[in-house]
């Protein structure tokens, strides 16, 4: 390898913070905040919210949209839209338009 170019390349912990979960590991990744690891070795630490550990696809959890009601429930009580709102809009015909005062007047010159 070229010298001078390359980024330092060292132990670092990764910290998932949503599961507490911690890897020791080698990166380039830098940060100024420290860990005493398990050797007693301290350690730069990288800390974040998503891992392995805590991630629905890893931990069989993925079920949870279905247990708070679906994503258009979620959707309907996270923005304030009712379901009575929606199923109005919902059960108008296709295709259904309602007939304003100028429709009814050339109609009517229509049928004469």
């Amino acid at each position: 390898m070229k010298e001078g170019i390359h980024p330092e390349y060292r132990s670092v912990v990764f910290h998932d913070l949503s599961s507490d979960f911690k890897v020791l590991t080698r990166s380039t990744a830098s940060s100024e905040e420290t860990i005493k690891w398990e050797d007693g070795n301290e350690y730069p630490v990288i800390k974040f919210d998503l891992s392995s550990a805590s991630h629905a696809f890893y931990t069989g959890k993925d079920q949870q949209l279905n247990d708070k009601g679906g994503r258009i429930e979620q959707f309907r009580n996270r923005y304030g839209k009712s379901a009575a709102a929606t199923e109005n809009v919902e059960q108008a015909p296709v295709g259904a338009v309602e007939s304003g005062p100028a429709e009814e007047g050339a109609a009517e010159s229509a049928d004469s």
